[in-house]
């Protein structure tokens, strides 16, 4: 009888997963081909410069302005996985040609935070995401020098009593993991609420989680960010009269937000509410997708720029893998969407040679006539496509 019992226990359990939808998930060694390919590449096309010190210059391949810098935190990430030397050795040469510091200058008197790309611009997030790295090559081979200037800039700023130091939504792909990566190695508090009384300002600003702006009623709340105060609905619309979410913009928070999810502590008083808008966004995301696996740069007109964007695509892939990866969202939901922005990654956005194209060029919206096509391709974007990568072979692993 018992024998019979498990006979039939073990056929329902068979005809079960035989029922269960097959996920036909990606293989590891491709994957990590893939990494290997596109970062090579990009790597190969951007040599950097050898000198010591450089020029003060945006966007060479040395800057540590935000493109550069944010295709080095994919470099890293890729570097974590992979144990790539060679990945490594370029992140550290570019760390050290800089100095270790983001925007340059040495009087606090003149130190600035609105939109800049001078030496002044010390306090603009833009300038700070390379702390991100800097952190990061701390944590690796821990010495002083790699964080000083990022606790100098960042600890002069926590000592001001300004709070809307994060006024455009990329702001909190740049800064929030600064803050999370120097509290975990300094273990001072003031990092964590410092971020929170950053983000709220931002939050309270961008975030559309209200059916009223003011004593206008708009339309039902999208729980996406605003890029900006520009950008506010109804006083800005898109071509086709909707809210106007730019996918990038949208895509820098995610990432952001798992990345800040990742690094808090448990005990963190403010991690739940962290949680709860990264679930209220990765919803909204998921419910935007192109039937292609893309998302268009405008996410709810998509006639306003049609057609496929990466580096929101990868950054939305990475934050949702991210999710599934660590238990919070439900795999069963959020898996199907994932997998089909990686399919578009990799069969639309790869191109043969390794570039990663359909990039949307350096901007702050979706312009409507703008050309974006296979040539299209970025430093922040291979950034964005590496971590997606990561996590999918993250996922496969587990």
């Amino acid at each position: 009888m018992k024998t019979l019992f498990y006979n039939l226990l073990l056929a329902a359990v068979v005809a079960s997963c035989a029922n269960a939808p097959k996920e036909n998930l990606p293989n590891g060694d491709e994957i990590l081909a893939t990494i290997d390919k596109v970062n090579l590449h990009w790597q190969a096309e951007h040599p950097l410069l050898t000198a010591d010190s450089l020029p003060f210059r945006p966007y060479s391949n040395n800057s540590p302005f935000w493109d550069n810098a944010a295709y080095h935190t994919g470099n890293m990430e890729a570097y974590k996985l992979t144990h790539n030397e060679t990945y490594l050795a370029y992140t550290k040469a570019w760390a050290e040609s800089n100095l270790y510091m983001g925007a340059t200058s040495t009087d606090t008197t003149e130190w600035l935070y609105h939109y800049g790309e001078t030496p002044k611009h010390v306090l603009f997030g833009d300038w700070q995401i390379c702390f991100q790295t800097y952190c990061d090559l701390y944590n690796l081979e821990p010495e002083p020098k790699k964080i000083a200037r990022a606790r100098e800039v960042m600890e002069y700023e926590m000592a001001t009593p300004n709070n809307d130091y994060w006024w455009w939504a990329d702001g909190l792909y740049m800064v929030m993991p600064v803050m999370t990566k120097l509290y975990n190695i300094t273990g001072n508090a003031q990092y964590l609420d410092k971020l929170h009384e950053y983000w709220t300002y931002a939050k309270e600003l961008m975030y559309d989680n209200k059916t009223l702006i003011g004593d206008t009623l708009a339309n039902e709340p999208q729980f996406l960010f605003y890029r900006d105060g520009k950008y506010l609905y109804p006083k800005h619309q898109s071509v086709n009269g909707v809210k106007d979410f730019w996918a990038r913009g949208c895509g820098w928070v995610v990432a952001g937000l798992a990345k800040v999810l990742q690094d808090l502590p448990e005990d963190c008083q403010y991690k739940a509410e962290f949680l709860t808008t990264y679930k209220e966004m990765c919803a909204a995301v998921k419910a935007c997708q192109q039937p292609e696996g893309y998302w268009t740069r405008s996410l709810l007109d998509a006639e306003q720029a049609p057609g496929p964007e990466t580096s929101g695509t990868a950054f939305f892939t990475y934050g949702l893998l991210w999710g599934i990866n660590n238990g919070i969202l439900d795999r069963s939901e959020y898996l199907p969407t994932a997998l089909k922005a990686w399919e578009y990654l990799t069969q639309t956005a790869l191109q043969p040679d390794g570039r990663v194209g359909y990039v949307q060029p350096i901007g702050e919206r979706a312009i409507p006539g703008q050309v974006v096509d296979a040539n299209s391709t970025s430093n922040f974007g291979v950034g964005a496509f590496l971590l997606a990568s990561c996590e999918m072979y993250r996922l496969i692993q587990k």
